[in-house]
């Protein structure tokens, strides 16, 4: 009996608030729609951080025929067959721990695999390349891709080798942008999340105010504060269940529309976040919702419904 008239009282609340009711849960909605897109940028960052970072190398490029203005390229040659053997031995002598594999690329292979598939019959700047425009290289992969520094202190003297790239420092300002982008939306998430708290005290009150002479009548005929205030907490926390369910969904539809069917069709080097990941934060974006709702519900309570 208690059970059926605290949801007839909530129900109540619900018809007479509706508006508010609305405003709230729209608000929630916006302020878990921040959250969530800032939770599933920082997992996209972390999945490409994980399948990048593992496939990347460290590419030591040794010296072109001609000019070039490395001090280790003063002779104006290539190194030879012999002299590409004594800069592996001295990776494999003095960096045991750190380099876990050595490939070597010659000019050739370079030119076919790699540059003509990035400029197609190897024109470049208006300009027809060949082999012998290329340079020999090593790939290194590294035991921890942390550690490209020592690589790059023990190559850096080396006759033969003109340069040492680090493949990281092509994705670190890509996700330097991603991650200013994700501390917006945190930021954005922040106040929206204030705003959302703030309107849901204040639509509890105000609803708890306008019912205030039914209350007291409670109050005098022996009903508890919990049974006074539940209504009013569940009325909060149906606002917020139904705004950060709708957040969720409105994320999953982003991620299905513009990754799963476009940015993952278009683009395939890139691992991409699925509606897995949607699935697995959506339970704790609506969790947090109606938490949050029931705590400033209570604590909202508390200045109109004492004891």
């Amino acid at each position: 009996m208690r059970f059926r008239f605290i949801f007839s009282e909530t129900w109540t609340n619900i018809r007479r608030n509706g508006s508010m009711i609305l405003s709230v849960m729209l608000v929630t909605f916006i302020s878990f729609l921040f959250i969530g897109a800032s939770v599933l940028m920082q997992a996209q960052i972390t999945q490409a951080k994980g399948d990048w970072y593992d496939k990347v190398e460290v590419v030591v490029w040794l010296c072109p025929d001609g000019s070039s203005q490395s001090a280790n390229c003063a002779s104006g040659k290539a190194p030879t067959q012999e002299e590409i053997v004594d800069i592996e031995q001295t990776i494999t002598t003095q960096l045991p721990k750190v380099v876990s594999n050595i490939t070597y690329v010659s000019r050739q292979d370079f030119f076919d695999n790699t540059f003509t598939k990035q400029y197609p019959g190897g024109v470049y700047q208006g300009r027809t390349m060949t082999p012998a425009d290329m340079q020999d290289s090593l790939r290194l992969q590294l035991t921890d891709p942390s550690k490209y520094t020592q690589v790059s202190e023990v190559l850096s003297g080396v006759n033969g080798v003109e340069d040492v790239q680090d493949q990281r420092q092509i994705f670190d300002p890509v996700f330097a942008v991603l991650n200013r982008a994700t501390a917006v939306t945190v930021a954005l998430a922040v106040v929206m999340i204030v705003v959302a708290v703030l309107l849901t005290g204040t639509t509890i009150r105000m609803s708890a105010a306008s019912r205030r002479n039914e209350t007291e009548i409670m109050r005098f005929v022996g009903a508890s504060n919990l049974v006074i205030r539940l209504p009013f907490v569940l009325e909060g926390a149906l606002a917020a269940f139904l705004g950060s369910l709708l957040s969720g969904a409105v994320l999953a539809g982003m991620v299905e529309v513009f990754i799963t069917r476009w940015l993952a069709q278009t683009i395939s080097w890139m691992p991409f976040i699925t509606m897995r990941t949607v699935a697995v934060i959506t339970p704790g974006l609506v969790l947090g919702a109606v938490l949050l709702s029931v705590v400033v519900s209570a604590i909202s309570l508390r200045r109109y419904l004492k004891a």
